[in-house]
């Protein structure tokens, strides 16, 4: 489709044009990724074009490829590109390599999950490679905060005022979670536990995931939590104890990285 004359003496670069708008279809998706094959009908380009200028813009630095699903996501870059910029997503970048190993430490699946709501999303996981996964399409997925070990780890490591209004926000809603947030002793015994063991846990509280147990960590930067990794499996094959002796170790040693990661790109090392 031609472009509107601008009025100027110079010639439009074609490819710089489908570039923006490749930029600018991912950035309206819904949960701001994309396939190639959703990009090519949004743009009207061949998706031998959509590829060829994703590829640049991947190399680039301002789109990333999910290693779990292959979507394409707006990465850390676009930042440069005006103030103001807010991507969650950029954590996955960095997360993304440390999750592949943690995999092939402990064969059970991981999940990198930031704060949204009342809620975590997961952001990126690594139940597509797992042998011993019992979900897949597990990226944009939401998870409730008090039921599971992601949501107790990152609950436990944020600042009162930060927890307190995630609180306030839980209780607003009509499921299980909320009515137990308005318990303020369960919340008192769960935080405190968390904080005890040094890790968030769960060994199938959460009601629809009742087979399921995880233990988890938060991720941290300048001693506030960006979001939580887990590693999830099922529980009668894995008692809460078998957890934290033979997969927090290598837990540990992922999140470090990516807090040493996070650190160096914000200058703070």
């Amino acid at each position: 489709m031609p472009r509107k004359n601008t009025g100027s003496d110079y010639p439009q670069v074609r490819g710089l044009t489908r570039g923006l708008d490749l930029l600018r279809a991912i950035n309206v998706q819904e949960g701001g990724r994309s396939s190639l094959g959703q990009l090519a009908e949004v743009t009207g380009l061949h998706r031998t074009t959509v590829r060829r200028l994703l590829e640049t813009l991947i190399a680039e630095g301002y789109v990333r490829r999910s290693d779990s699903d292959d979507s394409y996501c707006l990465a850390l870059r676009v930042r440069s590109l005006a103030e103001g910029f807010r991507d969650d997503d950029w954590i996955s970048g960095i997360v993304a390599p440390a999750l592949s190993e943690l995999l092939q430490a402990v064969v059970w699946p991981s999940d990198l999950t930031t704060p949204q709501g009342a809620h975590l999303v997961i952001r990126e996981s690594t139940h597509r490679f797992s042998p011993l996964s019992f979900h897949r399409a597990m990226v944009g997925q939401t998870m409730p905060m008090l039921l599971t070990a992601a949501g107790r780890a990152f609950l436990a490591a944020c600042p009162d005022d930060q927890r307190e209004e995630i609180l306030q926000l839980v209780r607003t809603g009509d499921d299980d979670q909320a009515r137990l947030a308005t318990d303020e002793r369960f919340v008192h015994n769960v935080l405190g536990r968390t904080r005890e063991q040094g890790y968030g846990s769960n060994d199938g509280e959460w009601t629809s995931q009742r087979k399921v147990g995880a233990i988890a960590l938060p991720i941290l930067l300048n001693h506030r939590p960006l979001g939580a990794i887990n590693i999830v499996y099922l529980n009668r094959m894995v008692t809460p104890r078998e957890a934290e002796r033979r997969y927090l170790p290598a837990l540990q040693r992922a999140v470090s990285r990516i807090e040493e990661k996070l650190a160096e790109q914000q200058g703070l090392r």
